[in-house]
């Protein structure tokens, strides 16, 4: 664990520097231009079809006012339909961060930190854009299946916190960590420290998980109190933005060591064998009879 926490202060510093907080405006401005004219012109209708399709068609206005009266909350009913039309475009809101941070705020930090720090580690160039979109986009679009699929289990406390957690840990290990090792590993390097290291780079994945529970926390604040949404989108907005370029640092740093140790292993391996070699060609030559 200790080249994890080791990846993490180097990250926390460079996440300090104003160059990598001056990243997290661009997407943070695009997502918002983005979102607030989608919330603008589509959550009305969102809600309204909401409303007549599941609500009202399938009784399940009934079971709205049930449960909250229940539990002495009779007042939350008047936000339940907005509540769940957010909640089923958070995923959505995450992908719009993701993609912007990963066009715009990775590339900048992946030359950021090999310049600084890993400037005698060769650029091999294993990923490519294709494997970039895809990963990113197959590992997006099974996150999304699994959220709408578990979002049931959300009622039950442990998994409210467990299920996100899990989720968010997987989704960065599989898009950052392609992203981290992508211009300097070759694609055999690639595969081998993404199944060497997969443990603590789910680790990793999973802590930023848990960092990313906090604007979701915000998002839902936003959902149930609307007058003061607009400010709290936005704020949860700029905390994704916070939380993936943070992220993209501690991926970065970890899988670049773990690649400089990789390739250290193998030219020492290179030299032993080599070495070897050697000896066992002048050993012959010590032990053979001239004719």
């Amino acid at each position: 664990m200790r080249p994890v926490l080791v990846a993490f202060g180097r990250a926390l510093l460079s996440q300090l520097h104003y160059r990598m907080l001056m990243l997290t405006f661009l997407p943070f401005f695009l997502s918002v231009l983005i979102w607030g004219l989608a919330l603008w012109w589509g959550l009305q209708p969102l809600i309204d079809w909401l409303q007549k399709n599941y609500f009202a068609g399938n009784d399940g206005m009934g079971f709205s006012n049930y449960i909250p009266a229940w539990l002495g909350l009779g007042a939350l009913k008047t936000v339940i339909v907005p509540w769940l039309a957010l909640w089923a475009l958070l995923p959505l809101m995450i992908l719009t961060a993701l993609l912007f941070v990963g066009a715009f705020a990775l590339p900048a930090t992946a030359r950021h930190i090999g310049r600084r720090h890993f400037a005698e580690l060769e650029l091999r160039k294993g990923g490519s854009l294709l494997g970039s979109i895809w990963t990113s986009f197959s590992a997006f679009l099974l996150f999304c299946v699994l959220w709408l699929v578990t979002l049931p289990l959300w009622l039950i406390p442990p998994f409210a916190f467990l299920i996100p957690l899990v989720l968010w840990g997987w989704l960065t290990y599989r898009v950052f960590a392609y992203e981290a090792l992508a211009a300097h590993a070759d694609k055999e390097e690639l595969r081998a420290i993404l199944r060497i290291h997969r443990w603590p780079l789910l680790v990793i994945g999973v802590i930023t998980g848990a960092m990313g529970a906090a604007p979701t926390v915000l998002w839902l604040g936003g959902a149930l109190w609307l007058v003061v949404f607009p400010l709290l989108a936005a704020g949860s907005i700029w905390l994704y933005v916070l939380v993936f370029v943070f992220t993209g640092l501690w991926f970065e740093y970890y899988c670049l060591e773990a690649l400089a140790k990789y390739r250290a292993a193998g030219q020492a391996a290179v030299i032993m064998a080599e070495s070897k070699d050697k000896q066992v060609i002048h050993q012959l030559s010590d032990t053979s009879i001239p004719e």
